[in-house]
């Protein structure tokens, strides 16, 4: 990254990715309730947005109605922004979408976000079942994203069907954001001049070449007159290290019940993985999380700030897949003791 500014780690906005966790013993009522009182509390100790995930099919997964979702933590705070990270877009109709988050944004004025991918966001059957005569294989997601964008703004008209308008939605500013695992979506949200978040959770490998190719592609637009960079990122903080280790072994069970196609709710953590895992396994599943940062304070401090420069990120946004939630409270307090400028408020 030589001759960039090198940024500092209080001059960096951390927001929270919550996936709306159901743990083993709990149920998706007691999933939505903890994301609202998560980000209460991530309002006060000073993390810029709140983002929910769609996913579909997934036993330990809350936010599968993600515009719902989003209402229900918008409506129990009342500074934080509050978006979607994201909403899959192949899987709706882009009318929907502008409608819904035009409601979301009529309710919450200027604090709703709309993050975008174009994965499916579940398994095969689960796609082909919500997908079901839409036709979209997510191919045509510049297309969607264009008439998506064309229903908040009443000068492009040609981008959306004749006749027809999202109200609510029409003349709204939302912020829209493109997510993504790969380089289409960086290299589109370059060209488009948005703003790139990079799920670097689900595939590190490709962090910086996705950074770099949305940094080079990046024209200057209506929205951003330079390029802006989230970084997602998987924490588990507490206030020793060994139990934060323990305490991630809920996310490394959950992946690896992902890798062997039989995806389970959060489960409790253990003292070892050994016994759980073949030694290939624990190698796909350590692979996935090497920018997974797991530790006490100063080792988040320490670890945070390698990636920082590797990254040259503009903001993070961390998911914390832990499943005591007075244990995940206190991982994402001791993220903004380590890392948020507003602390304490």
């Amino acid at each position: 990254m030589g001759g960039l500014y090198m940024k500092q780690l209080q001059d960096i906005p951390v927001s929270v990715l919550d996936l709306a966790p159901i743990t083993e013993e709990g149920t998706a009522a007691d999933a939505l309730w903890n994301a609202l009182d998560l980000a209460q509390h991530a309002e006060r100790w000073g993390f810029r947005r709140y983002w929910l995930a769609e996913h579909h099919n997934m036993p330990g997964i809350a936010s599968s109605a993600t515009s719902i979702a989003i209402g229900h933590v918008a409506a129990g705070t009342k500074s934080i922004r509050v978006g979607s990270g994201g909403i899959m877009l192949p899987n709706h109709a882009p009318l929907m979408i502008a409608e819904q988050f035009g409601t979301l944004e009529s309710l919450f004025p200027g604090r709703i976000d709309l993050g975008l991918g174009r994965a499916p966001g579940s398994d095969q059957p689960a796609s082909r079942a919500i997908r079901r005569g839409m036709g979209s294989d997510g191919s045509d997601f510049p297309e969607q994203l264009a008439e998506l964008r064309a229903y908040f703004n009443p000068g492009a008209a040609d981008s959306r069907p004749p006749g027809v308008r999202a109200v609510p939605g029409e003349g709204l500013n939302i912020p829209i954001w493109l997510l993504g695992s790969s380089g289409f979506s960086a290299r589109l949200a370059g060209q488009l001049g948005l703003p790139f978040a990079f799920a670097s959770h689900f595939a590190p490998d490709y962090l910086l070449p996705a950074l770099h190719l949305y940094r080079t592609s990046f024209r200057p637009s209506g929205v951003l007159d330079k390029p802006y960079a989230m970084v997602g990122l998987s924490a588990v903080a507490a206030d020793t290290a060994s139990e934060a280790r323990r305490l991630a072994t809920s996310s490394q069970q959950q992946a690896l019940s992902l890798i062997r196609g039989r995806p389970s709710k959060l489960k409790p953590p253990v003292d070892s993985m050994d016994e759980l895992w073949s030694p290939q396994e624990q190698s796909l599943v350590l692979g996935r999380q090497q920018y997974a940062i797991i530790g006490d304070k100063a080792a988040i401090q320490e670890r945070m700030q390698q990636i920082l420069e590797e990254t040259q990120a503009d903001e993070w946004i961390v998911t914390s897949q832990i499943y005591d939630h007075a244990a995940r409270l206190r991982s994402y307090e001791i993220l903004a003791e380590a890392l948020c400028t507003k602390w304490p408020e």
